[in-house]
């Protein structure tokens, strides 16, 4: 099974699961979904009426917690955890994991002494431990360790939950894309349509050129076989026409 497929029933598993609940009683599914080892995305958890309702009250630590891991790292974490609750070793994992897709979304080249800052790593042998078993075993991202130039080069990096503020840009582009593409179709027809037409008009040409053909053939066999009077002169002087066969 597809890391794809996975994401969406382990997502539909979960919205299903919360749906039914309200108040403290989300804390459970919060925990379990921010644990789950083959989980990255959160963000239909997080559009559930009932977890937004959360908002303000006493249980609000959950929701602030699913969007740590919808949007959040490692770093804001730790900027935050007096307000959080201290995560479980399989959510520091998950947070830690979701910390490298979010240093790929913007670049492609890592370095490892950011790696080890941003995920409070101690040594380079304990970053590229982290880096093969944790993240490329786990299908979230492809890429090549390069121990000479101490860096991380990414090929590929599972996409995250987009954060509010990054919709703005998403539907620009893709709007900017949709105008490309009608533009590249149009562009396409009408080279079509120019393609159709010099396709017809050397149809017309061939055609005129095979009746010249023709006619020419049909002349020369004319003249060719029609009979053509000679002048003789006759014993007497007399001028008289014999035919004669053009060859």
């Amino acid at each position: 099974m597809d890391i794809e497929q996975k994401q969406e029933e382990l997502i539909d598993h979960f919205v299903k699961q919360a749906s039914s609940l309200t108040g403290s009683a989300l804390s459970s599914v919060v925990a379990d979904a921010t644990s789950h080892p083959s989980l990255f995305a959160f963000s239909e958890i997080l559009a559930l009426p009932n977890l937004l309702q959360l908002e303000g009250t006493e249980n609000a630590v959950y929701l602030d917690v699913l969007r740590l891991f919808a949007h959040g790292t490692w770093s804001d974490y730790k900027s935050n955890a007096g307000r959080l609750p201290q995560l479980v070793p399989d959510q520091a994992l998950k947070l830690r994991q979701l910390t490298v897709l979010t240093l790929a979304e913007t670049n492609k080249i890592l370095p490892y002494d950011q790696l080890m800052q941003e995920l409070d790593v101690a040594n380079v042998r304990e970053l590229e431990d982290f880096l093969i078993n944790e993240c490329m075993y786990a299908g979230i991202v492809r890429g090549k360790l390069d121990q000479l130039r101490k860096c991380f080069e990414v090929q590929f990096a599972a996409g995250r939950d987009p954060r509010p503020e990054q919709l703005g840009s998403m539907i620009q582009t893709l709007s900017n894309w949709l105008v490309t593409s009608d533009n590249l179709l149009i562009s396409i027809q009408e080279k079509m349509s120019w393609a159709d037409k010099m396709t017809e008009l050397n149809k017309q040409h061939k055609k005129e050129i095979e009746d010249k053909v023709e006619d020419v053939k049909r002349a020369y066999s004319m003249k060719k076989f029609h009979p053509v009077s000679r002048p003789t002169v006759t014993s007497g002087g007399m001028r008289r026409s014999t035919p004669n066969l053009v060859e």
